[in-house]
């Protein structure tokens, strides 16, 4: 499959990333290198091995000669001498927990030195038993912390990230394409309705009724399938060789499509409400269609349109299909207008080379304006307290919104916006004066440290700054990794509605923060939302798919949205919020 090279380099270098993390701050700059580097190459469209040489590889930003040699030994061997030696000498399996709050890399190899612990199981049945009670400095409070870590990584450990699901479903999709008899393929269960992680892939392949064999046999070939757990007339379920992840295609007649489309997509309680409604009117369904159980007439249906339309609905968005009283609103023709791609006029997060992002400010303006149809983008880099993200001073912020003024010279018009992410210090205090912030076009002010106490106070004053247009990632939940820090995310809304400040779906797939439940709730009472895809290189822009996702499972429209607005009506709000006229909203 395309780009076998770069999924697995980019899973070594992660991994070397994590080994060098673990060593200490003697490594330090060597997992920050490693991390950047596998970011770069998972990202990248072309499979690396089109590069043959290194000079071409040194080219890329963020890949330094040493890594650039490594990838050279990797195409040519098929692996890293490096890694090999490094996964020999430390404890592998319990440096992946390096992701995980509660475990730096003193506490794992404290545990690992002092009691011989090696794995993930050894050390969750070490914390069950007590075992760790032993250590010196691991008190009651630190280990329930690590039992709450454990639980959340757990929780995530045989999933995907949507955006991850997604790129690999479109990867296998494109692989089943190619084979003649297929007619149509398209993403099913969770997948579809764009669920925030996602077990297995579930695929939905139509075909002539003579052809499913042909298909299966196309599936299960060895180059494609490592193993095959299953295969039938109807389902094929195998690993895939490249990705190591369990796919699951069913095939269908071409006849039946929109009928098993809509079946298959789910979700089960949205099905079960369905089929319980339609029993009443002697019909019942399945993915070959609509049963009149008094004629005992089958009707197939080849599009989801005509099979809801048949039944007396609207056709219903997949992300809202989950019975939360989609169904009502679909039967009197009153289901929002989704947000979409397309309503988007500009992205308000993302870091350029001025702090941690990987590409100049010309860089992005260049790629965005290619690959865009945005009106405007915010140049948002870290100020100067988050150091690991090397933050930028008073006195780089000033020269840099020269260098956008420039820029946008040179451009004709105002496409480029001069912005901060700015820290919320423990104290609710930011980490530059109203003096300079008041010179921004646009202020995120966002939660870096501190993720263990009650955050609430902190970011309300925050909000209560008048600079202050958003509060990116508002609840700190990294997926899998950390749980979100205390927060009273009703008290948040209120404040946030009475300042006029816009909350963030922050569009970073382990992130997708706020989540769609803090999302009904901050839409539903007013507050302004704002899809920022918090890039740090030029492919993460694309992550504003998955802030839409989150938006629409929130059952969200354009107006919900302040970045689907024209800069003039974001520049009355912010006016509005300054002069403290709190009680008009666009």
């Amino acid at each position: 499959m395309h780009n076998c090279n770069n999924s697995k380099l980019a899973s070594i270098f992660k991994q070397m990333s994590l080994m060098y993390r673990y060593s200490g701050n003697i490594d330090r700059f060597r997992a920050i290198s490693y991390e950047r580097a596998s970011k770069v190459i998972e990202n990248m469209k072309e499979d690396v091995s089109e590069m043959k040489y290194q000079n071409q590889l040194e080219n890329l930003k963020g890949i330094g000669k040493s890594i650039a040699e490594k990838i050279i030994e990797f195409l040519n061997t098929g692996k890293i001498k490096r890694y090999e030696e490094l996964k020999t000498a430390l404890p592998i399996d319990l440096i992946d927990l390096l992701e995980v709050r509660g475990f730096g890399p003193a506490t794992l190899k404290q545990i690992h030195n002092e009691l011989g612990i090696s794995t993930k199981k050894e050390l969750h049945d070490a914390l069950q038993s007590g075992k760790l009670n032993s250590i010196k400095g691991f008190g009651s409070k630190k280990i329930e912390t690590m039992k709450e870590a454990i639980k959340v990584n757990a929780s995530f450990e045989n999933r995907m990230l949507l955006w991850d699901a997604i790129t690999f479903a479109e990867e296998v999709i494109n692989y089943i394409k190619k084979c003649k008899w297929v007619k149509q393929v398209e993403f099913a269960g969770s997948l579809r309705r764009q669920k925030e992680t996602i077990g297995d892939i579930d695929l939905l392949v139509s075909c002539n009724e003579n052809d499913n064999s042909k298909i299966s046999n196309y599936l299960i070939d060895e180059q494609f399938a490592s193993s095959v757990l299953a295969k039938g007339k109807e389902r094929v379920t195998i690993i895939t060789r490249n990705q190591n992840k369990q796919v699951d295609v069913i095939i269908i007649p071409e006849e039946d499509w929109g009928s098993a489309l809509q079946h298959f997509t789910g979700s089960k309680e949205h099905n079960i409400a369905l089929r319980t409604i339609v029993q009443k009117r002697s019909l019942k369904l399945s993915e070959h269609g609509i049963l009149n159980t008094n004629t005992n007439k089958l009707k197939h249906y080849q599009t989801e349109n005509d099979f809801y339309k048949s039944l007396g609905y609207d056709w219903i968005p997949p992300e809202m299909r989950e019975n939360k009283g989609e169904l009502e609103l679909a039967a009197k023709n009153q289901l929002p207008a989704l947000v979409t791609f397309n309503d988007i006029k500009g992205d308000l997060q993302m870091h350029s080379s001025w702090s941690d992002g990987l590409f100049s400010i010309d860089k992005i303006v260049e790629y965005v304006r290619t690959n865009f149809n945005y009106d405007y983008i915010a140049i948002t880099d870290h100020s100067k307290t988050s150091k690991i993200a090397h933050g930028i001073t008073e006195k780089q912020l000033e020269t840099q919104i020269k260098e956008i003024q420039l820029i946008n010279k040179k451009l004709g018009f105002k496409f480029v916006k001069s912005g901060i992410e700015v820290d919320i210090l423990s104290n609710g205090k930011l980490d530059f004066s109203d003096e300079l912030l008041s010179q921004l076009d646009w202020v995120t002010a966002s939660i870096h440290s501190g993720f263990k106490t009650d955050n609430t106070d902190r970011i309300i004053r925050a909000c209560e700054n008048k600079y202050v247009d958003c509060i990116g990632h508002p609840t700190g939940r990294l997926i899998g990794k950390r749980s979100a820090y205390s927060i009273d995310i009703k008290e948040l809304i209120s404040v946030a509605k009475k300042t006029v400040t816009a909350l963030e779906i922050n569009a970073q797939p382990d992130r997708m923060d706020l989540n769609e439940d803090y999302s009904i709730m901050a839409k539903d009472n007013g507050v302004m939302l704002v899809l920022s895809t918090d890039a740090h290189q030029l492919s993460e822009l694309n992550y504003m798919k998955t802030g839409i996702s989150v938006a629409r499972r929130a059952w969200c429209e354009k107006k919900h949205i302040l970045n689907t607005f024209s800069w003039d009506k974001i520049q009355q709000r912010k006016n509005k919020r300054i002069e403290k006229n709190n009680l008009i909203l666009i």
